[in-house]
């Protein structure tokens, strides 16, 4: 593997073509040497979309020159089959002793290494599934180096799990074993620290921290517990094995709690002279920088120790092993109070080469003395240097059990703020549950989503107590909505709606990757030959340059976005003047319409004409209405004199009708109060003859469609409607079968109606032409209808 990686043409090449060549041997032919695949299956193999191994991986092995390639296009275009030749592999064949001269036997072992370690898993037609490998369900970024890391850490394990790791100095904060993952990638400390943790998230790998026979910290272990059960062992089986006793030093190890003090055995020769040393490096492991030389005993003037019952550093504290509320938390202590820092009986406390032959009270010490003085006198606490008071802090979470649930992954950063600050994180949180509820189907689920979002972006920052500044980092990091692309629902690419990816910054991603792959196939084909360094660097240029093209776009379509909703807002703005001001003149038109007399009757302030003369009018056009629709059916079209006739009796009927309502309507009402009220007498009068005239035209219209549905064309077309009906197809077996002849008889009165409707529409125009009176239409429409 070591060789295989080693090649040259790998240097610099990203983890994801590194694991393809890995991979593309493993499933290599020794008959052949050429390997069939598709991008799709390779990228499953290196848990990357086909799309990515098409545009980044693919040609990096063409440019490498370590794999031969040739493509075979899919439906659109893309590299959808691949033929592959991994070319240092082929060419040691047959050269004895090459590490890379593998036995068909030995492709075999590297095939089913490659299956357990980080195979994508498949379902048979057969209905069979083979399972995923150790990390074959990782996939995303990083996942190809992951793959890798796990694969090389199973090579470099024993039977019993545990993972050789790298000698020589390393770096304290990350530790041997990230280290040791770091030169196995060819990566920084800090990227194989990560990887590492990756693992560890997935229980692949684990960090086993040795204890001593007396139970304190020894140096970590780096174990596969995978490679270890394979073996038919166990991690714990190991971690019993190498347990050793140590020696029990004067100080505990930093990595972990300080247990038990003891004196050390200091029966060992000393080397050097002096004093002894007390100071240690702060590393992240103890075999870093302790057991190098011999435990030197104290050969110096014998000094007093600091008498502590359980060793722990918290009880210079009070006694309790807790961390301090603030910087200056024992100086507004008196100086005789019990739990001052430095006692009377100290040698901090008293004159000596530390403080000084005559140590004076300094002026912050007396201001720290009279503001301790006041406090205890029963006055509150005055602000130093302003007018308003201090604001009280709360030391626990609020009341509220939504906040309590939101802010629960940062308690300590809360305990951090001030009482000014508390208020302000509060009122950001309450915010932003309010819009975040606004963004869910479901309602409930702010609290625990914002919970979530603090719980990863203290992941980012690496704990609580890498936050230096918890109001600034709460404020504009923790609580704050990072959306990855224009959806208002996106928080670093994941819809808060869904707990999915985000498809739109899937989108922004696949059209960026294709645009870096069309401008390096442009670069290929117009600059052939470029080395990789100079090829990188033709390339950035053009993204920026494409970059620099598309912010301009974007400025340019910004700024027509904002020329037309201008235009848009000026429009609105003008039409709801001129909406104004046609109410206006509407208004002012109606006031004057409403000031002018009748014209029937002289009635002042009737808008032009009053109720009852409206009435009135109405009536008589009802009643000529109706003396058409009598004519229509009973009098001679060409005869003026019998049309009038037939009108002249429709009046008088109408008018009788009339009478006898308004009888109808005296007998209920108090005759005496219509007597008394003229006008309103009139106006129930009108009222009752419109009413009266409406029936009657009803009456009438339906009377004429009646009679000229009896006329011989009204026949004739319900005969053939009727024939026709009867002569369909479904009734062609059974013409006077009962289904038959309603449907026949139905079909006949439509037409019937049909043709009455007509004939009256016409003749009442022939009317209209004689009688000089135009037909109104809402008479029209109804007969129509």
């Amino acid at each position: 593997m070591r060789a295989l990686l080693d090649v040259p043409g790998l240097e610099g090449a990203s983890d994801a073509a590194r694991l393809a060549v890995v991979v593309l041997a493993s499933r290599t032919p020794s008959e052949t040497g050429v390997v069939e695949i598709r991008t799709g299956e390779l990228g499953r193999w290196l848990g990357l979309s086909a799309s990515h191994v098409a545009s980044a991986v693919v040609p990096v092995l063409r440019r490498s020159g370590v794999v031969s390639v040739e493509t075979a296009e899919g439906e659109y275009g893309q590299d959808d089959g691949l033929e592959c030749q991994v070319l240092p592999l082929w060419a040691a064949q047959d050269v004895v002793g090459h590490p890379l001269n593998l036995a068909k036997k030995e492709y075999a072992t590297l095939l089913r290494l490659l299956e357990a370690v980080m195979a994508p898993g498949w379902t048979h037609r057969d209905g069979s599934v083979t399972l995923a490998g150790l990390i074959g369900t990782r996939t995303g970024r990083g996942a190809a180096t992951d793959r890798l890391a796990l694969l090389l850490l199973v090579l470099e394990a024993r039977e019993t799990g545990r993972v050789r790791q790298c000698g020589g100095t390393v770096d304290t904060k990350r530790g041997r074993a990230a280290a040791t993952v770091a030169r196995l990638l060819g990566c920084t400390a800090s990227a194989g620290e990560r990887v590492l943790e990756r693992l560890e998230a997935r229980e692949l790998v684990l960090r086993v921290r040795q204890k001593t026979g007396s139970g304190m910290a020894n140096r970590s272990r780096l174990m596969v517990p995978a490679v270890a059960a394979a073996h038919g062992r166990t991690v714990a089986d190991d971690v019993q094995e190498d347990r050793t006793e140590a020696l029990e030093p004067e100080f505990s190890d930093p990595d972990v709690a300080a247990g038990p003090v003891q004196a050390p055995d200091l029966t060992t020769k000393p080397q050097v002279s002096g004093a002894a040393v007390t100071d240690e490096a702060a590393v992240a492991e103890p075999d870093v920088a302790a057991a190098l030389h011999t435990d030197h005993p104290h050969l110096g003037t014998p000094v007093v120790t600091l008498q502590l019952s359980g060793g722990f550093s918290g009880e210079g504290r009070g006694a309790e092993g807790r961390r301090p509320e603030r910087a200056c938390a024992g100086e507004d202590q008196a100086a005789n109070g019990g739990s001052a820092v430095a006692g009377p009986g100290s040698p901090v406390a008293e004159g000596g080469p530390l403080r000084g032959e005559q140590p004076k009270e300094s002026p912050v010490d007396e201001q720290v003395g009279q503001r301790t003085a006041r406090a205890g006198a029963g006055g509150r606490p005055k602000a130093m240097g302003g007018g308003k008071a201090q604001q009280q802090r709360r030391v626990g979470l609020p009341a509220d059990l939504r906040l309590r649930v939101a802010l629960g992954p940062v308690a300590w950063l809360w305990e951090r703020l001030s009482g000014w600050q508390q208020d302000q994180v509060e009122a950001a949180a309450k915010t932003e549950l309010a819009r975040l509820e606004g963004l869910l189907a479901l309602p409930g689920g702010a609290p625990r989503l914002l919970a979530d979002r603090l719980t990863d972006r203290l992941e980012e920052t690496g704990g609580e107590a890498l936050v230096t500044g918890p109001y600034g980092w709460l404020i504009r990091r923790g609580l704050v909505q990072r959306p990855s692309c224009t959806d208002r629902r996106c928080d670093d690419g994941i819809r808060l709606d869904t707990g999915t990816g985000c498809e739109n910054c899937q989108n922004v991603i696949h059209l960026r990757r294709a645009r870096r792959a069309r401008i390096g196939a442009d670069i290929d084909r117009e600059l052939p030959g470029l080395s990789d360094g100079e090829r990188r660097r033709v390339l950035e240029e053009r993204l920026r340059e494409q970059a620099a093209i598309e912010a301009e776009d974007l400025a340019w379509r910004r700024e027509q976005a904002r020329e037309q909703q201008a235009r848009r807002d000026a429009a609105r703005a003008a039409a709801a003047l001129r909406a104004e001001a046609e109410r206006a003149a509407a208004a002012a038109a109606d006031a004057v319409r409403a000031a002018l007399p009748c014209e029937d009757c002289g009635r002042q302030r009737a808008a032009g004409l009053c109720e009852r003369c409206d009435h009135r009018r109405q009536t008589e056009s009802l009643i000529g209405e109706a003396g058409l629709f009598a004519a229509a059916w009973s009098a001679d079209l060409a005869d003026a004199g019998s049309v009038a006739a037939v009108a002249a009796q429709a009046r008088t009927a109408i008018g009788d009708s009339v009478a006898a309502a308004w009888q109808e309507f005296l007998a209920i009402t108090d005759v005496a109060a219509l007597e008394a009220d003229p006008e309103a007498a009139q106006d129930a009068y009108a009222f009752a003859a419109l009413q009266t005239a409406q029936q009657a035209v009803q009456e009438y219209q339906d009377t004429a469609l009646a009679m000229l549905g009896r006329t011989e064309e009204a026949e004739a077309e319900a005969r053939r409607a009727y024939t026709t009906e009867q002569g369909r197809r479904w009734f062609k077996h059974n013409p006077n079968g009962a289904d038959a002849i309603a449907a026949a008889t139905k079909a006949a009165d439509t037409a019937r109606e049909r043709v009455a409707k007509y004939l009256l529409v016409t003749r009442l125009e022939q009317l209209r032409e004689l009688t000089a009176r135009p037909l109104d239409g809402d008479t029209a429409s109804a007969v129509i209808a």
